[in-house]
Order: C-alpha cells, then sequence, then structure tokens
C-alpha cells in the first residue's frame, strides 16, 4: 500500500555534508549566514552554515522538503558561490 501524506512530512530543518569544498580554499571560522541550495532547480533557501574542519552543518530558517542523502548541497552568499559538499545526514 502507498500512503500519500502531507509535504511537510518529509520536511527537515538541518542537514550534514561531508567532501566539502570552498571556493576560497578555507571554510568560516564563525558561524555564517548564507544560502543554500540542496536541488537543481530549487531556489537557494536562508540557512546557518557551521563549519568544523571535516564536515559543514547547515541548518535552515524554514525546513526543506526531502534533503535528500548522497546529493550535493551548494553555499551562496547573494550570487557568489562559497562552496559545496555532499549530503551525508539530514536531520
Amino acid at each position: 500500500a502507498i500512503v500519500v501524506g502531507p509535504r511537510q512530512s518529509v520536511a527537515q530543518q538541518e542537514l550534514r555534508a561531508r567532501k566539502v569544498h570552498f571556493v576560497s580554499g578555507q571554510g568560516p571560522t564563525e558561524p555564517l549566514d548564507i544560502q543554500a541550495q540542496i536541488r537543481y532547480r530549487a531556489p537557494a533557501a536562508r540557512a546557518t552554515l557551521i563549519w568544523d574542519d571535516q564536515e559543514a552543518n547547515v541548518r535552515f530558517v524554514r525546513p526543506q522538503p526531502a534533503i535528500t542523502p548522497g546529493q550535493a548541497v551548494v553555499f551562496y552568499d547573494g550570487d557568489l558561490v562559497l562552496g559545496g559538499g555532499t549530503i551525508e545526514e539530514a536531520k
């Protein structure tokens, strides 16, 4: 049986990414307000990025639908690409 639930039921507020690369070569040392894009055609969403030298933790201002491990996440400051990585876990 297939059960269809509300879209909000697959929305999550946070993700953890690995294999992260920053265009500048160095990640932020403090939490940074960014926009993060988790799907090719999805608009970037406001979030906070916390980098700990091994992985990126991204907390969205509003929950995002279907954050999917294995997919890419890209970090932006306006139109400027800051970097990105591979989603390991959605929380």
